[in-house]
């Protein structure tokens, strides 16, 4: 181990751009023994995803200094959920390590050092809880060993204890930077043999921390990727196509060279659809500053071909597929007989709900700065993904993707927008034109929302059938949505597997009579993954008509939902045709669980006072969603003025998500949650007309605004223990906003909203 001790870490959000880690003559742990852990099943994803199934040698995680500072590899991306803070405190847990004495060290983007790097799908936690705690276990019982040797006593005899190891019979303490040399000689204990804490032992896990990057964030020292500077760095941006599918016909650059401190105007290629994360193509115009590179960028003449998205018309596609989900489908899930069901009911409710494109609008808009030079290309940038950053840069360059570096910074917002890094890619292109130079690209706002890989459009067509005693008897469920794996492979035109695994054919409902379908829809502009992707309308459709058909049978809204969902059991899809998906888990470990979604329910209608009276004009709505293995049910008490303008006085938020790291962060998640989930329902929305994006800035593309936010947050954590795996946080709370406040609307006003965004629809 010896020969690992001169390793350098680049870690650009707390040590500068080109400073690192060099752990010299202390202990770098190899992580040798770290398994593959039940609670991560899927092949592809968590700690499965290291090499050969194991981390057979991922360089470090941990290293220590002789002086006893330790520091820690954070080997996801920080984007505001926590995880720079959540993954080192989980290894310092085990490691008996003293907080104050650890640095956190971001790790660049390498699949074979340190396995699944993708920070999506709220997973980070949940896949890798197990095997941070068994390098902190290990990387104690090195120091404990070489204690033991030290002093000539029994390993079992001596005990790691806050940054110590000590020999209770002698009172012996030894620090860990005095260990850490001989810590390093030691055998890394086998996976059977590890030491693991039992949680009633736990100082740091499930107490509660802040996240180690805050005061940086707050006084503005922090490293984001637009922050970054290097030596006699060049600034590019780029004119894209306008319609998706489009290129560059011809241009004319003379104008544009003409405009002080531009200095190079280079065409980048296209990549035909589907072209995955690949750069859209256009003319990029280098400069010196950013402002000559944008005003170059306006002085260019560039003719486009807009391809076959020309006509593309956002309301007449809506029609389209409103039609089309008025037609039988192709059937995903399907029990008993829904067709007789619905002839013999008593009542037949049935709506239609449709919630449009929208974009993730980080606050930080995507940039990038790479430097080609030796044949090699380094990229600094706010990446959710280093890992297809790296590969697909290398595949761009034709390099060997050991010769990419990827640098990743802290990411100010990501919302799956930054996990597809054609912004970093454009950098890398631009960068291997002028060798030696380090190149920006930086986007505009307007470049963001008309360039973005957008959540999809949906129409949900439900109808429902109920007896004479108001109990649903039957539901069928057509959803029509274009598909976001149009970006990976010719365009299927009905949801995948994978999307309708978020909420559609996982629903849990106890209905005798059930079908899930789906009608056909191509992709018209870019599509992707978004903060909880297909579930926000999944849910919003689901948990709407549930209210719908409490008041078809005169029922308490939470009343009805709970019968629903009916008593405690486990539903598993698959029995009825559904290929579930199951956010790549493992079902025995994550089986559909209706006790769990009563649980939260019944909790967060309880701490919100529900069935209390409320004035005139107000009223509270429920929804519930299962989604990354987390139950969520949001109780929103909503108001509407005589001009119908909403006011949300307060927002109750019930949350099992298993076992965690951070009580603080869940509580955060659920908090930014609510705030993104109103913007969903109240404001947002992305519109096409001749191609093009209508939208192009928050002038347009609306947000919720802090005075608008909800009053008050309150969110109630279940508390399961470990017994219970850890599920995701980052993005379940975001399905079950928009139909509780559409709930809480109807409650207030007597007036169904089934279109998002609502806007003025209250009004009059």
């Amino acid at each position: 181990m010896i020969a690992m001790f001169n390793i350098r870490i680049e870690n650009v959000s707390r040590r500068g751009v080109l400073q690192g880690l060099a752990a010299t003559g202390g202990l770098v742990l190899a992580a040798r023994y770290l398994p593959s852990p039940g609670w991560a099943a899927d092949p592809k994803t968590g700690a499965a995803a290291m090499p050969h199934g194991t981390v057979n040698d991922p360089r470090v995680f941990v290293s220590i200094d002789p002086d006893g500072t330790v520091s820690i590899v954070c080997h996801r991306a920080e984007m505001g959920q926590g995880v720079r803070t959540g993954i080192p405190l989980i290894v310092a847990e085990e490691l008996e390590a003293d907080w104050g004495r650890v640095e956190v060290v971001q790790a660049i983007g390498h699949e074979e050092r340190y396995g699944n790097q993708d920070t999506d799908g709220s997973r980070s936690t949940r896949h890798f809880m197990q095997p941070m705690r068994e390098v902190g276990a290990a990387a104690r019982m090195m120091l404990e060993a070489a204690a033991a040797k030290r002093w000539g006593v029994d390993v079992k005899s001596v005990q790691a204890i806050n940054h110590e190891v000590v020999h209770h019979q002698s009172g012996r303490k030894l620090g860990y930077g005095e260990l850490a040399a001989e810590a390093a000689s030691m055998p890394v204990p086998p996976k059977d043999k590890l030491s693991m804490k039992k949680p009633d032992k736990f100082r740091y896990i499930g107490k509660g921390m802040p996240i180690i990057d805050g005061p940086e964030i707050v006084t503005g020292q922090a490293q984001y990727s637009i922050d970054v500077r290097l030596p006699g760095m060049k600034y590019a941006v780029i004119a894209r196509p306008p319609v998706h599918g489009g290129k560059v016909r011809r241009f004319d650059a003379a104008e544009a060279m003409k405009v002080k401190g531009v200095e190079k105007v280079i065409e980048i290629p296209g990549t035909p659809p589907p072209a995955k994360f690949m750069p859209q193509g256009g003319v990029a115009v280098i400069a010196d500053n950013t402002w000559a590179a944008i005003k170059g960028r306006e002085a260019l003449k560039i003719e486009w071909d807009d391809g076959p998205n020309a006509t593309h018309d956002s309301a007449k596609y809506k029609a389209e597929m409103s039609a089309t989900a008025q037609k039988p489908g192709k059937t995903s899930r399907n029990r008993g007989n829904v067709d007789t069901a619905l002839a013999s009911a008593a009542k037949k409710v049935e709506a239609e709900y449709y919630i449009p494109h929208h974009a993730h609008a980080t606050m930080e808009p995507p940039s990038a700065t790479a430097l080609f030079d030796d044949g090699k290309c380094e990229v600094w940038t706010g990446v959710q993904s280093p890992q297809a950053a790296r590969d697909d840069t290398a595949k761009m360059l034709k390099l060997k993707p050991e010769d990419v570096t990827i640098h990743t910074t802290l990411l100010g917002g990501g919302f799956g927008r930054k996990s597809k890094p054609d912004f970093a890619i454009e950098a890398a292109i631009l960068a291997k034109e002028m060798p030696g130079v380090p190149i920006r690209v930086q986007w505009t706002r307007e470049d963001d929302l008309q360039h973005d890989y957008y959540h999809t459009v949906s129409v949900e067509r439900i109808e429902a059938g109920l007896d004479a005693q108001g109990k649903t008897v039957a539901w069928r469920h057509r959803s029509v949505a274009p598909t976001l794996f149009s970006i990976f492979q010719p365009d299927p035109g009905h949801e995948s597997a994978l999307e309708q695994g978020m909420g559609l054919v996982d629903n849990p409902f106890d209905v005798a009579n059930l079908r899930c379908e789906t009608g056909e829809a191509k992709a018209r502009v870019r599509l992707g993954w978004f903060r909880s992707v297909s579930n926000i309308p999944h849910a919003f459709a689901v948990q709407c008509m549930a209210a719908e058909l409490a008041h078809a049978a005169g029922k308490d809204q939470k009343d009805y939902l709970l019968s629903l969902i009916g008593p405690a059991r486990i539903v598993d899809p698959r029995k009825e045709g559904a290929e579930l998906w199951n956010y790549g888990d493992d079902f025995a470990q994550y089986p559909i669980d209706t006790a769990r979604l009563r649980r939260v329910v019944e909790l967060a209608a309880e701490k919100s006072g529900w069935g209390r009276k409320l004035p005139e004009r107000q009223g509270r709505g429920i929804a519930v969603h299962r989604s990354f293995l987390t139950y969520v049910a949001t109780v929103v008490h909503a108001a509407v003025d005589a001009k119908g303008q909403i006011s949300i006085p307060r927002v109750d938020v019930a949350v099992d998500c298993g076992a965690y790291v951070n009580p603080d962060r869940i509580r955060a998640q659920m908090e930014g949650a609510c705030v993104m989930g109103q913007s969903i329902a109240q404001k947002s929305e992305i519109s096409v007309k001749q191609g093009r994006i209508e939208q192009g800035n928050f002038d347009a593309f609306e947000v919720v605004r802090i005075n608008e936010a909800p009053r008050e947050i309150h969110v109630h954590i279940v508390e399961t223990g470990f017994d219970v795996p850890p599920a995701g946080v980052g993005e379940p709370g975001v399905p079950p906003f928009p139909p509780a406040l559409v709930n809480a609307l109807f409650a207030a006003t007597g007036k169904r909203i089934r279109s998002l965004p609502i806007k003025d629809q209250l009004a009059g």
